[in-house]
C-alpha cells in the first residue's frame, strides 16, 4: 500500500462559544469553507485532484446538518467531482476524519483527501443533537451514563489528583499557550476568519486567560458537584464500588473551553504530491481507535496509544512530542502517569484548557499543531490522541519528513 503524507494543515482561531464570541456571526459552513479555500490557495491546488473531504462534526444539526462537508466543498468552489462526508466520534471526530482520509489514500481509493472538522458551539449548542445514550432511560441505565465532568472527577479520585494538581496543570496550559502565541509558533497554520463583506472577524484564539492565577482558580466552585450529588455520583460509585465518595475538582478553569472553530489537513500519496508540485511535511505511520469503560469515559487515550505503539513496534519513549486534547486536566495527568510521559513532551504549546475545544475540529487542529511543533523544534515523531464520548479514543502517529 502507498504511504499517506501530510502536505499542509490549517486551522481557524478559536472564538468563544457564546453569542458575544467573535465567531458567533460566522456560520459553520463559512468556517469550513474558509479552511478548504485556504488549503486550495496556499498550495495552488487543482481541486479535481482531491477525491474526498471528510469533516468531523459532533452536532450535525441545524446550521451544521445536511452533510456539511459536501456543502463546504461546493461553497469553496472545489471541483464538483470532490465528494464530502461528515463523521461523528464525539471529541475524536476531527482526528478520525484525518485517519479516514489517510486510509483512503493508503488503500488507493484517493490520491488526495482532506480530513478536518468544524464546530460552531455558539450557534449549535452542546448536546443539540440529543440521542438515546443520554436521553433514553433504558439506554442510560444499561450504559451507566454520566456527564463527562463526573468521569473526570472520578479519574481524579481514583488516581489521587488533588485540586492543586489539576489547577496547576491548567495554569501551565495557559502559560504555554500564551508563550506559543507570543513567539508566533502558530503562524504557519492559523488563517484569518473573515465575515461576509471580507472584514476580519478573528485572527487569534479568543478563549485564552493568560492572566489566570492560582488564587483565581481556587475561588471557582467545582462545576460537577451539584449534578453529582443529585444522581450521578451514585451511578459511577455503583460501577466503581471501591470509591466511597467523588472528589469534585474540575471547574471551568481546568476544563476545556467551549469555542467555535474549524480545521483541515491535506493528505495524499507522495506521487500525487510530486505531480502537483507539493512537498510532504510528514508521513502518517499509523492510527488506531478503541473503546473503554463508558461511565468513567475518559481513560481511553493511554490505552489507544499503547495499542498503536504496539502495532507499530514502538514504545512511548520513541515519541518526541504528544498532543492529548485537554478535555479535563485529570485526563492529561492520568495519561502522563500511565505511560510515564514527561510534561515537557506533552502539549508543549498549551491545549484546550487555554484555547478551547471545538468538538468536531479539535483532533485536526492538534494534529496540525503537532506537525508545526516537530518542524519548529527539529524533532521527528508525534503522537496525537483524544478521549471521546461513551468511552472511546483515537490516536495517530506521524513522522516528520
Amino acid at each position: 500500500m502507498p504511504d499517506a503524507y501530510i502536505f499542509d494543515a490549517v486551522r481557524t482561531p478559536r472564538g468563544r462559544g457564546r453569542p458575544d464570541g467573535a465567531l458567533h456571526a460566522i456560520t459553520p459552513i463559512s468556517l469550513a469553507t474558509q479552511v478548504l479555500a485556504a488549503l486550495r490557495d496556499r498550495n495552488q491546488l487543482h481541486t479535481e485532484l482531491v477525491d474526498d473531504v471528510i469533516l468531523g462534526c459532533v452536532a450535525p444539526v441545524g446550521d451544521q446538518g445536511a452533510d456539511i462537508a459536501r456543502t463546504a466543498v461546493l461553497m469553496a468552489d472545489y471541483a464538483q467531482t470532490t465528494s464530502g462526508m461528515q463523521i461523528n466520534r464525539f471529541c475524536a471526530s476531527g482526528l478520525d476524519a484525518c485517519n479516514v482520509a489517510a486510509a483512503k489514500v493508503m488503500s488507493g481509493e484517493a490520491q488526495f483527501a482532506i480530513g478536518g472538522g468544524v464546530e460552531s458551539m455558539s450557534r449549535v449548542p452542546l448536546n443539540a443533537d440529543g440521542g438515546a445514550w443520554p436521553l433514553d432511560p433504558d439506554v442510560a441505565m444499561k450504559t451507566s451514563f454520566t456527564p463527562q465532568g463526573i468521569g473526570a472527577d472520578l479519574i481524579a479520585t481514583l488516581d489521587g489528583f488533588s485540586r492543586e494538581d489539576v489547577d496547576g496543570y491548567a495554569l501551565e496550559s495557559q502559560r504555554r499557550a500564551a508563550t506559543a502565541w507570543r513567539e508566533r509558533r502558530f503562524d504557519k497554520s492559523i488563517i484569518v476568519v473573515r465575515d461576509q463583506i471580507g472584514d476580519v472577524a478573528l485572527e487569534r484564539d479568543e478563549h485564552m486567560r493568560p492572566d489566570a492565577t492560582a488564587e483565581g482558580l481556587r475561588a471557582l466552585k467545582p462545576a460537577f458537584a451539584d449534578m453529582g450529588a443529585a444522581a450521578f455520583d451514585a451511578v459511577v460509585i455503583q460501577r466503581y464500588p471501591q470509591v466511597e465518595a467523588i472528589n469534585h475538582v474540575h471547574h471551568a478553569g481546568n476544563s476545556s473551553g467551549i469555542v467555535d472553530g474549524a480545521a483541515g489537513v491535506l493528505i495524499g500519496t507522495r506521487e500525487a504530491g510530486e505531480a502537483a508540485g507539493l512537498k510532504p511535511r510528514a508521513r502518517i505511520l499509523g492510527s488506531a481507535s478503541i473503546g473503554s469503560e463508558p461511565a468513567i469515559m475518559l481513560t481511553a487515550p493511554a490505552d489507544v496509544s499503547r495499542k498503536l505503539l504496539d502495532r507499530l513496534g514502538m514504545t512511548a519513549g520513541d515519541i518526541d512530542i504528544y498532543e492529548l486534547n485537554e478535555a479535563f486536566a485529570a485526563v492529561v495527568l492520568r495519561m502522563m502517569r500511565v505511560l510515564d510521559i514527561p510534561h515537557d513532551r506533552m502539549n508543549v504549546n498549551g491545549g484546550a484548557i487555554a484555547m478551547g475545544h471545538p468538538l468536531g475540529a479539535t483532533g485536526a487542529m492538534i494534529l496540525g499543531m503537532a506537525l508545526d511543533e516537530l518542524e519548529r523544534s527539529n524533532r521527528s515523531t508525534a503522537l496525537i490522541t483524544l478521549c471521546a464520548g461513551a468511552g472511546q479514543g483515537a490516536a495517530t502517529i506521524i513522522e516528520r519528513v
